[in-house]
């Protein structure tokens, strides 16, 4: 498998340090007593190549063997004439920064095998010959300190300084020292420090740029025997240079980083936890094993940020070791990196941490992980990663020490990145928002041209028993203008994304987010202000133990066009056939099937579960096999998706609007993994009821939990629960009390008064942020203000 731009780091992260360090603590010390370098150096390549492993298990040998066949297949096309222009010939010219940036990638690929017991480049003095002379043509041809940045930056400052170092760590006792001080003095001009952008002073990088330029800059460090260097690298994640501004173990309230919710953000409004998160994860801990036990350790107490952003920020929003699309940005375009191939890589690096993480936190991670393996049979954990993390997982695996995690449950709000997270044992449910704050998407340098809705409310239905429904191939077949969960004018869009760099779209709304009580239950809500159209819709979505109700009010058009509300679009693979139930009568199972469900109360469709229509249609319904190919997604340089045409089928259903609709609604529920008998008794007995629905306040009911929950647009009141302003209210009442949550995910008002339907005697616990006048009926009043959107509660009695 090919590895692209942040899959670059996959071979380190997801092959990331191998199980037991290269030296131990003793040899370590006396070792460094003479040389504090090359010990750290051993250790580098052992994260490189795994150290010692075991060629006859059959899982090590199979990653042995894929390392083997691309190591293989670019060596034999590596061109070794005396004119060359290149040193493959898709990869010209050498000087553009795309191209020598992936001739390290691969020359790094080479080396590894080279240095890799096991493979047919082990050891071969032609093979490390080659290398070595391509590393000096590539100097001469493309990257040197002669020459100013041009293009991408990211190829000058991060991808081919990086591969470059990894080589020269691999190549270190055969490298000659005129070649060795001539690349670290390239790597030098483009990568000085950790802190700031080389072709940008004044811009400090943050994030998982900053823990990437950390390794980069320890890996120069330790091979020019520089102590001060090693010691900028360290003090990069802590940003002692601006006292802690950017450090990488901080809760952030603003731009990039870790938040305290678990939300991550990257490129200032971006949810991009499967991604940058997970790269930021992975060099950080990598840097922290790398100087473990020498004088340049990290002993910043600060770090237990980074610890607990496992269990707050990744274990969320991993399922069965699939890292949800929702979090993983303009990456969903990658051919080559998917969600079970970020996912494993973020496994990777939880069990690279859990190596020198305190006890109790490494205890838990590798239960989790261990449970992820176990249950992840669609596409192995095993067959995803590199050799060093395979013997890692191995040794986790045999640990009976360690028993594997269940699934987690509960209700997630990240509210610093417009995201939430609904989570049961047989299913998830993602909902993807946007705002003035957060990025409906991210697009460019040909990336993600086609992910206009992405951010609108798109609803990511998991089932555990499926965790292939995203990951095979969804995004180069699916209708884009019909993602799940959002509502959509149907005009043409042109490609996002074809120009150099990239950019974002923050659309105009304020509301995006919700709240969450007993950690359980939540409801959301998004104020749809369409891109390039006057659509405009308020949509709400309500989150229940075996249910998500989904209601939209207010859908608004005067352009023309139709208006659609996509209630399902499920990948049903390249053969499924599942059937299809509507009110007990079975339809047809051929492709192409269409119907118009006017007066439809319920649907199943078999494998996924249950879908029903409180208020009816219009509706509509479609079973089609649509054919794609990657290559219409993304055309990066280093991340071009294959132009190979890919077929997969789907079951669509959708509420039609009609040309610019007035004022227009949707209500549905969704079942997932319910029998078609369960959602027919479910229909007929509604046990969760839609209490109003429109432009003021959206709000069901749930009397078998004590449930009512609300969006409040403005000031109303439904039930007898009463606001006097815009905000999300859950109100829960049982025979041992009453929960209270509020939030403003608007982030506009001060205070939100909410007048509660019942009496209360006394306040058994509040937020300080909630006040609570009791009586016949109480009023819970909540400083709102400077909350970013974070819920507030209350317990009463």
């Amino acid at each position: 498998m090919q590895l692209t731009r942040r899959r670059t780091l996959a071979l380190m992260g997801t092959g990331a340090v191998a199980t037991t360090l290269p030296l131990g603590l003793g040899a370590m010390s006396a070792a460094a007593a003479e040389d504090p370098y090359e010990p750290l150096l051993a250790r580098a390549a052992q994260q490189l190549t795994g150290g010692e492993v075991d060629p006859d298990d059959p899982d090590v040998a199979a990653a042995l063997a894929a390392l083997d066949k691309q190591a293989a297949d670019w060596w034999q096309k590596l061109d070794r004439s005396a004119g060359r222009k290149a040193l493959w010939s898709d990869l010209a010219p050498a000087s553009d920064p795309g191209m020598f940036g992936q001739s390290y990638t691969r020359l790094r690929t080479i080396t590894t095998a080279w240095a890799t017991p096991g493979t047919s480049l082990t050891d071969d003095t032609s093979v490390r010959e080659a290398l070595l002379d391509a590393l000096r043509f590539l100097r001469t041809a493309g990257y040197n300190d002669s020459r100013s940045e041009s293009g991408n930056w990211w190829f000058w400052e991060i991808g081919a300084p990086r591969a470059l170092l990894d080589t020269c760590v691999l190549l270190r006792a055969h490298l000659p020292a005129e070649d060795l001080s001539a690349y670290l003095k390239t790597v030098a001009k483009f990568v000085p420090d950790a802190d700031r952008r080389t072709n940008s002073p004044t811009l400090a990088e943050t994030g998982a740029n900053r823990a990437d330029k950390a390794v980069i800059v320890a890996l120069r460090g330790l091979l020019a025997g520089d102590p001060d260097v090693v010691a900028l690298a360290r003090d990069g994640l802590s940003d002692v240079r601006d006292d802690g501004k950017n450090s990488l173990f901080q809760y952030v309230t603003s731009g990039d980083g870790f938040y305290e919710d678990g939300s991550f953000v990257q490129h200032s409004s971006v949810a991009y936890t499967g991604t940058y998160g997970g790269v930021l994860l992975g060099s950080a801990g990598q840097l922290i094993a790398l100087l473990a036990d020498s004088q340049w350790s990290v002993t910043d107490p600060a770090v237990t940020v980074l610890y607990e952003a496992v269990e707050r920020s990744f274990v969320p929003v991993l399922l069965d070791g699939v890292m949800m699309d929702a979090l993983r940005g303009r990456a969903i375009s990658r051919e080559r990196a998917r969600d079970h191939t970020d996912g494993a890589a973020t496994a990777s690096y939880i069990l690279q941490l859990a190596d020198g993480a305190p006890q109790s936190y490494a205890d838990r991670w590798r239960s989790a992980v261990k449970g992820w393996i176990l249950r992840n049979r669609d596409t192995p954990y095993l067959g995803l990663v590199g050799v060093p993390a395979l013997a890692r997982a191995k040794a986790l695996l045999a640990d009976t020490a360690v028993r594997p995690a269940e699934r987690v449950t509960g209700h997630h709000v990240f509210a610093d990145m417009d995201r939430v997270v609904h989570r049961r044992p047989g299913w998830s449910c993602t909902l993807s928002m946007s705002s003035k704050r957060i990025a409906a998407y991210e697009a460019g340098n040909g990336e993600n041209l086609h992910g206009w809705y992405t951010g609108d409310g798109m609803t990511y239905l998991y089932d555990g028993d499926d965790l292939d429904a995203f990951g095979d191939d969804f995004w180069p077949t699916v209708n884009p203008y019909r993602l799940p969960g959002t509502t959509v004018d149907t005009r043409t869009r042109a490609d996002l994304g074809t120009a150099p760099g990239t950019d974002t779209f923050r659309p105009k709304n304020a509301v995006a987010g919700g709240a969450v009580l007993d950690g359980q239950y939540g409801a959301a809500a998004m104020e749809l202000i369409a891109d390039g159209s006057t659509l405009r819709a308020k949509k709400a979505w309500f989150f229940l133990d075996n249910a998500v109700v989904a209601l939209g009010a207010g859908i608004t058009a005067g352009d023309g066009r139709t208006v659609e509300t996509v209630v399902e679009n499920r990948n049903l693979h390249a053969d499924g056939a599942p059937r299809l139930t509507v009110d007990d009568r079975p339809q047809p199972g051929e492709q192409g099937w269409s119907a118009r469900l006017t007066d439809a109360r319920w649907v199943h469709l078999e494998g996924t579960g249950g879908y029903v229509f409180p208020a009816g249609g219009p509706l509509r319904a479609l079973r089609e096999e649509r054919t794609g190919a990657w290559r219409s997604l993304n055309t990066g340089a280093d991340t071009g998706g294959s132009t190979t045409p890919v077929t997969r089928r789907y079951a669509t259903l959708w509420f039609d609007h009609g040309p610019s609709p007035e004022s227009a609604s949707y209500a549905y529920v969704l079942l997932p993994g319910a029998t078609a008998a369960a959602t027919a008794t479910w229909s007929r007995s509604t046990p969760v009821r839609v209490r109003t629905n429109n432009a003021t306040v959206q709000a069901v009911e749930s009397p078998r939990l004590g449930l009512l929950a609300a969006h409040f647009w403005a000031a109303g009141s439904v039930d007898g629960l009463r606001a006097d302003g815009p905000g999300t209210v859950l109100v829960r009442r049982r025979d041992d009390g009453i929960t209270v949550a509020v939030s403003d995910p608007g982030r506009t008002g001060t205070t939100l008064s909410v007048e509660l339907p019942f009496a209360v005697r006394h306040v058994v616990r509040a937020d300080d942020t909630v006040s609570v006048t009791p009586g016949r009926r109480p009023v819970v009043t909540v400083r709102v203000a400077g909350s970013r959107g974070h819920t507030h509660t209350a317990d009463l009695a």
